[in-house]
């Protein structure tokens, strides 16, 4: 197998571990292999990739496509480290509202399948971070939605005090004016 599957403390969010193969010349890995990412409750199809460069203490987030347009997404990053978060917002979930927080960095290489229904963002904790990720669906600016990276009733607890963030992220509506 090329990979290592592992589901954490919201069981549908799963940390994927490629092998990676390394020497004096750099290393080699798979990104994506579609039989394992099917055998461990990952879609197979994905169709749009999205590369995001961000400086250090850049917070993007939270983001996510309302139905009928709802993202899975395959994160990773190429070059540095984030703090990547996501936060279940399937009201039928027994986790609703519940996030969590895994650091992915270019050194490891693992990657985080956030599913459908769930808000996504990032911290960058490095002076340079790009990372990349795959959709299960095309982003639809009329389904565009997301929560308020400080929300106070979700408590993501970012490392950070001062973080930089975009002007439509710091209007981002809270989640009880969501969904309550």
């Amino acid at each position: 197998m090329a990979f290592s599957f592992k589901s954490l403390s919201i069981p549908e969010v799963i940390l994927v571990e490629p092998k990676v193969f390394s020497d004096d010349r750099g290393y080699f890995l798979e990104s994506f292999k579609s039989s394992e990412f099917l055998l461990n409750h990952i879609p197979n199809y994905f169709v749009q990739d999205n590369l995001s460069f961000s400086k250090q203490n850049v917070i993007r987030g939270m983001h996510l496509q309302k139905k009928p347009k709802e993202q899975g997404k395959l994160v990773s990053v190429i070059k540095g480290r984030v703090l990547d978060v996501a936060v279940d917002l399937r009201e039928e979930s027994p986790t609703f509202t519940k996030w969590i927080a895994v650091e992915l960095n270019d050194k490891q290489h693992a990657m985080l399948y956030i599913p459908e229904g769930f808000a996504h963002g990032f911290l960058a904790l490095t002076v340079e971070v790009y990372l990349v990720y795959k959709c299960t669906k095309e982003y639809d600016p009329k389904y565009d939605s997301g929560i308020r990276w400080d929300d106070p009733d979700i408590g993501i607890e970012w490392p950070i005090n001062e973080p930089v963030v975009s002007e439509k992220d710091k209007n981002l509506p809270y989640f009880k004016h969501l969904y309550m």
